[in-house]
């Protein structure tokens, strides 16, 4: 019964009828309420993940969802699961696994404005937040728990009262992704706990060997939704690579900012530290840019993303923790200043920009220590990559004030890192107001000489 193969490309799906595709939530078995919900939030018309999985999971078959990122995978997941859920109402009723914390937020603002006319209640159960709120919360026995894997089965063994008997569905979200985090311990536990007459429904953007061993043990008999085969960028993502000696990197990320201005960008570094630092560098420059890294307290991530997504800040400064299934929709350039050191993780990135049939652009900065990655991307998605355009002389004018940038972006990580050792607390780049009036300060004293 599985579908074949090469679905995303030229064979049409076996679920499909064939004079036409559905081309609305009702044709697809949705029903009113649901569809109603889909048009207050925007959903004209269902995507390809959508199309093939929802009539599938509304006859209740089991499914293995692949699809791009960005493709809709939560709709496809969450219409079925709240129209079981209208026809027979319960309490601890779905469980969706993610891997990170940003992500399982995302899916509970899905769940909830989907069901906001139905009452479903959601929790979101992750690391990072008080988990005797998060106890009571469960108390309360809401539809709905989206979790990452650990925190929740950190709850199964030591909240009392707390079990997942009567779970009839289980969603795995991104697993290949929940998988190479190494949470297969606890997705064991998750499933010995639960029932085995259930629904699950696994979705990942890649079919990993660990994804296949998980699908034999977690579904039965499951139907294979696939929209991309083979690896693959959105078609209305304009890709660039720009081949620049390492020392100046920063100066050309400065360059490429001034060339895009009126833009909203999303930054990919490869480390923490990093991404705190160019974040500061750039404030020092008089961009407004706000930073997202696993180092940060969850409300703070929570708070940045809020900013960027509100358009209160245009850059947006991340690790791979923001590179997997963020739906932003207004992200117009995606520049990975580290290259990815997995090729699959470029297609991640670059699929936060020209989401839902709209445009963007992605660029790779490729120094030279990057040639062999950057080579492994482009035998991964099929297409050579060109150059994108530069005037090197005018980088090369920026240096100074780039340099100098730097050296108050370095004592600035100093000074966060000595409050943070005293506070012990995570310090926004906001707050590092001192050493902004010093370059300031300088600044004046220079014009005045």
């Amino acid at each position: 019964m599985a579908a074949g193969e090469e679905e995303g490309s030229s064979a049409e799906p076996e679920q499909e009828p064939a004079a036409e595709q559905p081309r609305s939530f009702k044709d697809l078995g949705v029903t009113d309420v649901l569809c109603e919900a889909c048009d207050q939030l925007g959903w004209k018309v269902p995507t390809k993940i959508q199309i093939e999985a929802i009539p599938v999971a509304l006859q209740g078959r089991d499914i293995i969802g692949l699809a791009e990122t960005g493709s809709g995978k939560t709709g496809a997941f969450a219409l079925p699961i709240l129209q079981a859920l209208l026809e027979m109402p319960q309490r601890l009723f779905a469980l969706v696994l993610t891997p990170t914390r940003e992500l399982a937020f995302q899916i509970s603002e899905q769940f909830e404005a989907l069901g906001s006319s139905i009452g479903v209640q959601s929790t979101v159960i992750v690391g990072g937040i008080d988990t005797m709120s998060q106890s009571l919360a469960l108390a309360k026995k809401p539809h709905v728990i989206i979790a990452t894997p650990g925190r929740l089965v950190d709850h199964l063994e030591n909240t009392k009262g707390f079990n997942l008997r009567a779970l009839k569905f289980l969603v795995m979200d991104e697993a290949d992704r929940i998988l190479n985090m190494d949470f297969e311990t606890e997705v064991d536990k998750i499933l010995k706990v639960i029932p085995r007459d259930r629904k699950t429904y696994l979705f990942s953007a890649t079919m990993t060997k660990k994804v296949q061993k998980l699908q034999r043990a977690a579904l039965k008999n499951p139907v294979k939704c696939a929209v991309s085969s083979k690896y693959q960028t959105v078609e209305k993502l304009q890709q660039y690579y720009i081949f620049i000696p390492s020392k100046f990197k920063d100066s050309y990320l400065v360059y490429i900012l001034n060339e895009l201005a009126g833009n909203s960008f999303m930054i990919f570094c490869s480390t923490c530290n990093n991404t705190q630092r160019t974040a500061l560098l750039l404030r020092n420059l008089g961009f407004t840019a706000i930073p997202l890294h696993g180092q940060m307290s969850q409300n703070k991530r929570l708070g940045s993303l809020n900013k960027f997504k509100a358009k209160a800040r245009s850059i947006l400064l991340a690790t791979d923790v923001a590179s997997r299934g963020l739906d932003i929709p207004h992200v117009d350039v995606v520049i990975n200043f580290d290259i990815p050191m997995h090729s699959k993780d470029y297609i991640h990135r670059v699929g936060r920009t020209a989401r839902a049939g709209r445009s963007g652009k992605s660029i790779t900065f490729v120094t030279q220590y990057d040639v062999e990655l950057f080579q492994r991307i482009e035998h991964l998605i099929g297409k050579k990559l060109p150059a994108f355009p530069m005037q090197e002389e005018e980088v090369m004018m920026l240096t100074e004030r780039v340099a100098e940038a730097q050296r108050f972006a370095r004592m600035e990580l100093r000074e966060q890192g000595e409050k943070k050792r005293s506070r012990n607390d995570d310090d926004d780049t906001e707050e590092a107001i001192g050493v902004r009036n010093k370059v300031a300060g300088g600044k004046k004293k220079k014009r005045k000489a």
